[in-house]
């Protein structure tokens, strides 16, 4: 009973607080400057409330939802990882002017050698029924006078326990590009004072891409294995919209001949 009470109560203090503002807006034309000033500042403070509500409840109601870690795995995967960007929701989720070296969120890089940067950077919602990833990220590049542009993706050190030169690791991707262009996806393990680096062209021939990374091929120390990071290499991104809807990285021991 007591609860249906508060409810009532919340209920009609909401519609005489939606009347004030409806009252006070049909007015605004002819209030004196000194009531509308303060009308202004009481109205800005309820929209940054509101605004971080509408962020909020919209990211946690639509869908994938955030915090979901659903992922595709192969067979016998024995570590799967979606990095921060596609994952949640970071802290400033868009920026222009993009400089080298700037950090997007707390894993990740942006590196060029730009001049004058015209690159954009945004996370978005991804709300397509096929989409798994809750976030997405859209790349808008303009005028580009640089040779090269990367975004690395540092990995968390559960990326490299437990790992042998018997692992093979998958980078699984969904990207969208206005034109063609080529993007490499290089991995790098350090070990001990040595980086270990393997490339792979990403096929864009399709939207969901996936290459491997077969460690049996190079001269990795297992025991000295300390940290590993993915740079993702855009190759003539001029004047190119680039939306990575997900990125996820996973690991299986390599079947044995």
């Amino acid at each position: 009973m007591l609860g249906r009470v508060k409810d009532l109560i919340g209920r009609e203090r909401h519609r005489r607080a939606l009347a004030r503002w409806e009252a006070a807006a049909e007015a605004a034309d002819t209030l004196d400057l000194t009531t509308l000033r303060l009308l202004r500042s009481r109205a800005r403070q309820q929209r940054r409330r509101l605004d971080k509500l509408l962020h909020v409840a919209e990211g946690r109601l639509a869908l994938p939802l955030i915090g979901s870690n659903a992922i595709r795995k192969p067979l016998y995967c024995d570590w799967a990882y979606r990095p921060e960007i596609w994952r949640g929701p970071i802290r400033s989720p868009g920026c222009a002017g993009v400089e080298s070296q700037t950090e997007y969120g707390s894993e990740a890089k942006i590196f060029h050698d730009c001049k004058v940067s015209e690159l954009t950077l945004r996370q978005i919602r991804n709300q397509r029924d096929h989409d798994l990833a809750p976030f997405g990220l859209r790349m808008d590049v303009f005028h580009f006078d640089g040779s090269f542009l990367s975004l690395v993706v540092d990995l968390p050190d559960s990326a490299v326990e437990g790992l042998k030169l018997s692992h093979v690791l998958r980078l699984d991707t969904i990207i969208e590009t206005e034109k063609p262009l080529e993007i490499f996806a290089r991995l790098n393990i350090k070990h001990g004072p040595n980086t270990e680096q393997i490339v792979r062209e990403l096929p864009l021939n399709a939207s969901e891409v996936m290459v491997e990374f077969d460690l049996a091929y190079t001269k990795v120390n297992e025991k000295r294995m300390e940290r590993m990071w993915l740079d993702l290499i855009f190759e003539g991104p001029e004047l190119n919209q680039i939306v990575l809807r997900d990125v996820t990285l996973t690991r299986r021991p390599r079947s044995e001949l």
